[in-house]
């Protein structure tokens, strides 16, 4: 099982984004693109191009921006990404729910 989903902030702001990917085998998903301006539109446009889950969340997007590329995301943010992947999941097997309301500590170890 694989994973793959783009977090991107509020486009009135200047753009930002995350892309994540999560591989079977995997303890904890990895941050696998980041940027900001014309870099975070092309991640958001090639995760759109391949139908990539694209989830705004200012807050967890800031402190996924300070996980450095290629590393697991911080046990901090284990449980909001659980939450997102629950949500996906039951969204791809045709279930309606709602978004999941994420609580997030404002630090990353």
């Amino acid at each position: 099982m694989h994973w793959r989903w783009c977090m991107m902030n509020d486009p009135v702001l200047q753009q930002q984004a995350v892309a994540l990917a999560y591989e079977s085998g995997d303890f904890a998903p990895r941050v696998v693109a980041k940027g900001k301006g014309i870099i975070a539109e092309q991640i958001i446009a090639k995760a759109k191009e391949h139908e990539v889950f694209v989830h705004e969340s200012r807050e967890l997007l800031a402190l996924l921006m300070q996980v450095d590329l290629d590393d697991h995301i911080p046990p901090a943010l284990y449980q909001a990404i659980a939450e997102i992947l629950a949500w996906l999941y039951r969204l791809e097997h045709g279930e309606d729910a709602p978004a999941p309301n994420l609580l997030l500590r404002p630090e990353v170890d």
